[in-house]
């Protein structure tokens, strides 16, 4: 897979941090305060975070985003890719007893239950059947294969918990006084590995709290945390606000969705082409150009094209059409339609934050030049479109597809799109199951029901002096692997 490159800014390293190399790893994760304890099926990044440490499942991610074992030491893929068989670790609940095959079972059988209904309910659609095959092994059958069908497994939803107790790596402990969460690493023995003489020695607490990014980067600024973790394109010109000398600017290679979900097909928007005329009408690069971002992956298709096996377009989707004469065309097809009592105005809703700003000022520079008013939607206030900003799971055109499926509410949809999308649940021919997937993407991007910018931003603020920190595609940054030594 072709990653965009990832974005870097160049910064001068410092090694002071609140910990001093020493007492506990501070991290901010930005998002709202109460967010560490989220609980539920969709659940916010800080929380994502805190029940990946706490709640592990059969297989979990390492700091550069692969798959490693969790509570499953190793395991074997059948030749036709069907079958997964996972073999237990020797390990026990925070109890004392023992964790079992039929146990596992149970509990993932559960965790994806819980998850129907949502994006991830339906990226587990290929899940057959789980059984319990002895004491300490178990199978997952698929209907048919799927090569990154562990990193879907490593999500942090299907982690496993016994009497509200995870099976993680870390106990939480929560400071009531400032809603901020400290967690510690077991010894290794209890999570089935070789016991280690000078574990308390090495072994450093992580203690995170959730803040705004305000917030977060001013205390990264005054030296008081060594991490800040989620920013996103909403807010990464706070990235740039504090004083750099105290550590570095990280970007991450993430995959997913950024752009424009359409939620109405009424006025302007309710006809294809109208709606393509203001995904024409966007200059991308010009776009992130006002963030000072170098690298970044722009898109007009809603499934990059290098997702497939064999790319079925072109990159540009206009056939390198300048701006220009994409802005002339859409200006027309709005002309057409515009007329006594019908206003070209779209009402736009963006979260709040500087990068948002921006954001809107690109859009109205965009859309009035083809003629069209923009007005930005105030919190709460019903849109016409609204931004999605969305990591991906795992890579595959599936999983983008799956984003709209009608199922969801989320915006517009393609019913026939989530037809193709369920027949390859039980194709196994690859070339056919490909070939459902193009079909699927084209049927979604004939109903125009998104307007692609490109690929997610993700950035974080790294003390120098971090250990086990590395950016991913994910934009996940586990923090188990920050209490350990890296040697």
């Amino acid at each position: 897979m072709r990653f965009w490159l990832p974005l870097f800014a160049a910064l001068v390293l410092s090694s002071c941090g609140p910990s001093g190399g020493g007492g506990p790893v501070e991290v901010a994760i930005i998002g709202a305060p109460d967010s560490l304890y989220q609980q539920g099926v969709r659940l916010a990044l800080p929380a994502q975070h805190v029940r990946g440490a706490t709640f592990e499942g059969l297989v979990t991610l390492d700091q550069a985003g692969q798959v490693v074992p969790a509570i499953a030491e190793r395991w074997i893929v059948t030749e036709d890719g069907l079958s997964y068989i996972f073999r237990l670790r020797d390990s026990t609940w925070p109890g004392g007893e023992e964790i079992t095959a039929t146990e596992v079972r149970d509990q993932l059988r559960g965790a994806i239950a819980r998850v129907r209904g949502t994006s991830l309910g339906l990226d587990l659609g290929k899940v057959r059947d789980i059984r319990a095959m002895t004491g300490r092994v178990i199978e997952v059958r698929l209907t048919s294969p799927m090569s990154d069908f562990l990193r879907l497994l490593a999500q942090p939803e299907l982690g496993f918990s016994r009497n509200g107790s995870g099976a993680g790596p870390m106990v939480m402990s929560r400071s009531e006084a400032d809603a901020s969460a400290r967690l510690s690493a077991l010894p290794p023995e209890s999570r089935g590995l070789p016991a280690r003489e000078d574990w308390e020695d090495v072994a450093r607490p992580v203690a995170v709290r959730a803040l705004s990014a305000k917030n977060a980067v001013a205390a990264f600024s005054r030296g008081d945390v060594d991490l800040v973790l989620g920013g996103s394109i909403v807010d990464f010109p706070q990235a740039e606000a504090g004083p750099l000398s105290r550590g570095t600017i990280q970007v991450d290679p993430a995959l997913g969705l950024l752009g424009l979900t359409v939620k109405r097909e009424t006025g302007l928007l309710a006809d294809p082409a109208r709606r393509e005329a203001l995904s024409m009408a966007i200059d991308r690069a010009a776009l992130i150009q006002s963030f000072g971002l170098s690298g970044w992956r722009e898109s007009s298709w809603i499934v990059p094209p290098d997702m497939f096996a064999a790319a079925p377009h072109e990159e540009d989707r206009w056939n390198g059409a300048s701006i220009e004469d994409r802005r002339r065309v859409a200006a027309g097809r709005v002309r057409a339609w515009a007329g006594p009592g019908r206003d070209p105005v779209v009402r736009v809703a963006l979260p709040r934050g500087t990068g948002s700003d921006l954001l809107f000022k690109q859009l109205v520079q965009a859309w009035g030049a083809i003629g069209v008013s923009v007005k930005r939607a105030a919190p709460g206030e019903a849109a016409d479109i609204e931004l999605r900003d969305t990591l991906a799971r795992y890579t595959s055109p599936r999983w983008y597809l799956n984003q709209f499926n009608c199922s969801l509410g989320a915006g517009l949809c393609a019913p026939r799109a989530d037809a193709l999308v369920r027949e390859t649940l039980g194709e196994r021919d690859p070339a056919r199951r490909e070939q459902l997937l193009v079909e699927a993407h084209a049927a979604l991007v004939e109903r125009e029901v998104y307007i692609p910018l490109g690929a997610p931003v993700r950035w974080s603020l790294v003390r120098g002096s971090l250990r086990n920190y590395l950016p991913n595609a994910w934009g996940m940054h586990p923090l188990f692997p920050l209490s350990q030594p890296t040697t």
